[in-house]
C-alpha cells in the first residue's frame, strides 16, 4: 500500500466520479476516453482502447491522474466542437509522437503549435474529412477559442509540462499532484477545500472556520464557493 501511494506522489490520483466533477465530464465517457471499451460487429467482441494511456496503468489503482484529468477536459472541448473520437485519437497520437509527451494537449507547446498537429493530421487524411476539425484547422481564432477555457489556470513547469491547476486562475484554490495527491486544496494552509466547506456548513461561520485553520477568510469563502460549484455540476474553469 505503501508503495503504491509513493508511486502516486506527482502523479495525483482521482477517483473516476471526482475526475468527472473536476472535468465536468460525464464518468461513462471518462472511462470510454481512458480506459477504452468493447462493442460487438458482426458477432464478435471488438475491444477499443483508452484514447492515451493513462497515468495510473502501471500502478495497482484504477484511478485518474492529474495529467489525464487536464486532457479530459481538452478532449471535451474538441467533442463539443463537434470534432469526431477518430479525429481526436489520430491529433492524439500525432501530437505525441511530435511533441515526446504522453500527455500532449496539455504540454504548453500544443497552445502555439496544436493548430499545425490538426493540419497535418487532416491532411494525411487520418482525420477522414472531420469538419468540426476543418474549421478548427481553417480558422485560428477558433482554436484557440475551443481551447482556451479548458487551459484557463494552468501552471506550467520549465519544461512546458503542465503542474497544476488553479480553477477559474483562482488565487486561492489549487490542484497540485505533488501536494494531497492532487485534491483541491487552499493553497497557502494545504487544508483540502471539502474540509474548509464541512467545517463551514457545520460551524455556520467562514471567520470561525478561518481562525481554526489559520486561513484568510477569502480563502475560506473561495473554497465554500468552489466546492458549491462542484455541488451544482457547474463546468470548473
Amino acid at each position: 500500500m505503501q508503495g503504491a501511494q509513493n508511486r502516486l506522489v506527482g502523479v495525483g490520483l482521482y477517483s473516476v466520479p471526482e475526475a468527472s466533477l473536476l472535468s465536468g465530464v460525464a464518468s461513462a465517457a471518462v472511462r470510454r476516453w481512458l480506459f477504452g471499451y468493447q462493442s460487438r460487429s458482426e458477432g464478435k467482441i471488438v475491444s477499443h482502447p483508452g484514447l492515451w494511456n493513462g497515468q495510473i496503468a502501471a500502478t495497482d489503482e484504477r484511478g485518474v491522474g492529474f495529467l489525464d484529468l487536464l486532457e479530459l477536459r481538452l478532449v471535451a472541448a474538441f467533442r463539443a466542437h463537434g470534432v469526431s473520437l477518430q479525429a481526436i485519437r489520430a491529433a492524439s497520437d500525432f501530437a505525441r509522437r511530435a511533441f515526446g509527451r504522453s500527455h500532449p494537449f496539455t504540454f504548453k507547446q500544443f497552445q502555439t503549435d496544436g493548430r499545425s498537429i490538426f493540419a497535418e493530421v487532416v491532411e494525411r487524411g487520418d482525420a477522414e474529412g472531420d469538419p468540426a476539425m476543418l474549421d478548427l484547422v481553417k480558422r485560428q481564432f477558433v482554436f484557440r477559442r475551443v481551447i482556451q477555457p479548458s487551459l484557463k489556470g494552468v501552471v506550467y513547469g520549465e519544461t512546458g509540462q503542465a503542474e497544476a491547476w488553479r480553477p477559474g486562475e483562482s488565487r486561492f484554490v489549487i490542484l497540485d499532484p505533488q501536494r494531497a495527491f492532487g485534491k483541491p486544496i487552499d493553497n497557502r494552509s494545504g487544508v483540502p477545500t471539502e474540509v474548509i466547506y464541512a467545517a463551514v456548513k457545520a460551524e455556520g461561520d467562514p471567520k470561525f472556520v478561518a481562525r481554526l485553520y489559520e486561513m484568510d477568510v477569502r480563502a475560506v469563502k473561495a473554497a465554500v464557493a468552489f466546492q458549491k460549484a462542484l455541488e451544482a455540476g457547474e463546468t470548473v474553469h
